[in-house]
């Protein structure tokens, strides 16, 4: 131990590789450009941001992948999703440094960086593979798929993670475990169907009998009330749900949006917290990566306009198209369409409410 050498902050860090891997491809032809030094470092730091995303994804499916998970680690799971959550609130105000590079300051140096382009990011094709996003759901990169463009070890990398369980796989099997959806006699989903059918039929009467409606009026909101009716009717019987799947409207087995749903009108019960808070995180997660897509796609229109993208896609288009499509866990934001007044939710029998509470007794 006395020989042992002291451990230095900048050796810890490996800052001479970090610092020294930014190379200006500009400078290489005799006309540096201010601003290509900015591109690379924010670029670099998406990269180490990506990295610890993955690190976190990895650690969060790695739970989902356990036989039994208990409470405590459901917490844990969603700590780590509030951690990737704050990285991509970073990620998407970096965008806001990158936009301190005009447009001419761009054109300084962009066509040095033929072919290379952020499609070709290994780390951020892997997080949406872990994620979930479908390969037959993405929009085609330049009418090829979307690996094409990757060096040959991270295409690799990146078909393999196509064929393991995604977080959203996990989650669902994970959700179709949930107990209470049927339990010592209370069967959730019968009693909740009754009670949207009721609520149902009583916003039909009010229709009916306001006074304040004209003919017109009346026509128009029962036509909404009916495509409400067909909507609920849809979600609640199992069949019409499985046909969406079919039809890829929807994702999210029937059992396990029964048990989102449950979880959601009745997160007041102290043992449905975490749950409650991990689907909510899933959704923000989702969210966020939209709007970082949505903010990318307005910078690059600002940057280049309707010029293509560096790496032979369509630029703007492209990004645009993705923010909209790039979607995983869509089921789960849509399920507030469901939701129906706490008033109107079914009682829950005693012993139930014992079971997704927490006794302390003297």
């Amino acid at each position: 131990m006395k020989n042992k050498k002291l451990l230095n902050y900048s050796d810890y860090l490996q800052l001479e590789k970090i610092l020294s891997g930014q190379e200006l491809m500009s400078a290489k032809r005799g006309t540096p450009a201010h601003d290509e030094m900015l591109f690379i470092i924010v670029h670099q730091v998406y990269e180490l941001w990506f990295k610890q995303i993955l690190h976190e994804l990895d650690s969060v499916m790695s739970i989902f992948k356990q036989e039994s998970i208990i409470e405590s680690d459901i917490s844990f799971v969603v700590l780590r999703l509030q951690r990737i959550i704050e990285i991509q609130k970073i990620l998407i105000d970096q965008i806001r440094v990158l936009e301190t590079m005009t447009a001419m300051d761009f054109l300084e140096f962009r066509d040095d960086l033929f072919p290379a382009s952020g499609f070709q990011s290994a780390q951020f094709r892997l997080m949406e593979n872990k994620l979930g996003l479908l390969n037959d759901h993405r929009i085609m990169y330049g009418g090829k798929n979307y690996t094409s463009v990757l060096k040959e070890q991270e295409k690799s990398t990146v078909q393999s993670s196509e064929e393991e369980k995604s977080l959203f796989e996990l989650l669902e099997s994970w959700l179709e475990r949930t107990p209470f959806l049927s339990f010592k006699g209370f069967d959730f989903w019968k009693q909740y169907s009754k009670a949207v059918r009721s609520m149902l039929e009583q916003e039909k009467l009010i229709i009916l009998d306001n006074p304040n409606y004209s003919q017109e009026e009346v026509e128009y909101h029962l036509n909404e009330h009916e495509n409400a009716v067909l909507s609920f009717e849809a979600m609640i019987n199992e069949e019409r749900h499985n046909k969406l799947i079919v039809d890829r409207k929807k994702r999210l087995s029937h059992k396990a949006t029964q048990a989102s749903l449950l979880i959601l009108l009745y997160r007041d019960e102290p043992i449905l917290h975490s749950p409650f808070n991990l689907i909510s995180r899933l959704i923000d997660m989702d969210e966020l990566f939209t709007s970082w897509r949505q903010r990318h796609a307005l910078m690059v229109r600002r940057m280049i306009g309707a010029k293509i993208g560096t790496g032979g896609s369509s630029g703007h288009k492209y990004l645009r198209e993705a923010a909209d499509k790039h979607k995983i866990f869509s089921d789960l934001a849509d399920l507030s369409t469901f939701f129906i007044p706490r008033s109107a939710l079914p009682e829950l029998p005693t012993d139930i409410k014992q079971n997704l509470g927490y006794q302390f007794k003297q």
